[in-house]
């Protein structure tokens, strides 16, 4: 007698939408120094040079320590709404391609819904990004010209009352571009590295796979949104007395007056804070499926032992 056993299909686990923005936020408190130097360094103009750690010595000793901090409610806010949306609208993405294709999502279908969640995650996320950009610069202005806003709910309502609701979104087609970018950069960059490293090499999942490749993801995709990045910058940075300029003049004028290598300003502290941020937001992220499996399973052993 013969037995036949039936091939097992794995069942994709669904977890709550918020938690790679709940990650995001984590990261971001670690990082956020290194955030605030690149947005200083990407709003120098002009062909000098100036290093990452230099900037954030000449910081802390002009502005104090804790300037190194300087919008971190607004970096918070950002996370709360841009990478909760990115994060949550392509892993439901995933799943959906998944349950309607019973096969795991190749590339290019990771490409369509990476570039679907963070088209909505830049869209939902500029208002925190504008006050983000604004509150990490202020310290770089002249006295006459800083916000001062108190934190990022009061920068939205002062720029609300003072410019207009429209000046919230300032720079969202740029921010829209690099949030895809971003997105599809490092969300499918670390799902295909994780792939081949576990299919090539003896690694097994866990915490070293996760560190490597979030750091080659990091690396994909601080290099493909720097461009986008800075322009965005300089966008959502400008005062209203500036004239009102495209990313495409802007685009022309840099690479005019400052060259190509104006697009990679501040490369490094973007790579320095996107490489732990990514590693971070990615370890917490697994962390949280961890628990939120322990909890689900403690709950239906409960229900089981009610029975």
């Amino acid at each position: 007698m013969s037995t036949t056993i039936k091939p097992t299909t794995a069942v994709k686990k669904s977890y709550p939408f918020y938690f790679g923005g709940a990650a995001s936020c984590v990261a971001a408190i670690v990082v956020h120094p290194f955030d605030l130097t690149k947005v200083r360094l990407q709003n120098t103009k002009g062909s000098m040079n100036h290093g990452m750690f230099s900037t954030m010595i000449k910081i802390a000793q002009n502005e104090g320590f804790f300037k190194l901090y300087a919008g971190l409610s607004a970096s918070i806010l950002r996370q709360a709404t841009y990478s909760t949306v990115r994060f949550g609208v392509y892993e439901k993405l995933k799943d959906y391609i998944q349950s309607t294709t019973q096969q795991k999502a190749n590339v290019g279908q990771l490409l369509i819904c990476s570039s679907v969640a963070g088209a909505l995650g830049g869209a939902c996320g500029n208002p925190g990004d504008v006050i983000n950009v604004r509150m990490q610069n202020d310290g770089q202005l002249p006295l006459h010209q800083r916000r001062n806003y108190k934190h990022a709910i009061d920068g939205i309502i002062r720029i609300s009352k003072e410019e207009g609701a429209s000046a919230l979104f300032r720079g969202l087609g740029p921010n829209i571009n690099r949030a895809i970018l971003m997105t599809s950069s490092q969300c499918v960059s670390y799902d295909m590295f994780k792939s081949i490293i576990l299919n090539h090499t003896p690694m097994q999942d866990g915490v070293g796979l996760h560190l490597t490749s979030s750091v080659l993801a990091g690396f994909v995709a601080t290099t493909v949104c720097s461009p986008v990045d800075v322009i965005k910058t300089r966008i959502m940075s400008a005062s209203t007395g500036d004239h009102r300029m495209s990313a495409t003049v802007i685009m022309k004028q840099m690479f005019k007056t400052e060259g190509i290598k104006s697009f990679f300003k501040g490369w490094t502290p973007a790579f320095i804070r996107l490489g732990p941020q990514t590693i971070i937001t990615f370890v917490v992220l697994e962390q949280f499926k961890t628990w939120h499996d322990m909890f689900q399973q403690d709950r239906q052993l409960a229900v089981a032992h009610q029975i």
